[in-house]
């Protein structure tokens, strides 16, 4: 979801559509930083969307009660380490995990923000992630 909004905030849609079926999703994020970073798009920009994107009030609830009463926390994605990092010390969830599992990123000496695959890629379906955090929110 950052990544999307990321590039629909910075005007990048049609660009990512097009690329979108030819190249796996961290491959194609690095290229619209590429593409953002040409258009003159700055970290702190990048920073501030991802600072918009949206976590229900309810998911952040769960995650500080779940951390509260001593639940192991945990996050393996294949997002990039910035954007995940960015989102949780916005929202003040990145101490309610004991470990991060991503992509590493960085920016680069031009500014731009980078990322590589390092991890294998799940690929698993969304409805099943959703199912996942529906059944901890029951069980919290």
């Amino acid at each position: 979801m950052a990544a999307s909004n990321v590039v629909v905030v910075m005007a990048a849609t049609e660009l990512f559509n097009e690329l979108l079926p030819t190249m796996p999703l961290n491959s194609l994020m690095d290229r619209m930083m590429k593409e953002l970073h040409i258009q003159g798009t700055k970290i702190e920009d990048i920073v501030a969307v991802l600072k918009r994107t949206p976590i229900h009030a309810r998911i952040i609830q769960a995650i500080k009660s779940a951390h509260a009463l001593g639940c192991d926390l945990k996050i393996v994605s294949d997002a990039n380490v910035f954007f995940i990092d960015t989102i949780l010390k916005h929202h003040g969830l990145k101490e309610c995990f004991s470990e991060i599992n991503m992509n590493p990123s960085f920016v680069d000496e031009e500014g731009r923000l980078r990322s590589s695959l390092t991890m294998i890629s799940l690929n698993i379906p969304m409805d099943i992630l959703i199912l996942a955090l529906q059944t901890c929110a029951r069980v919290l």
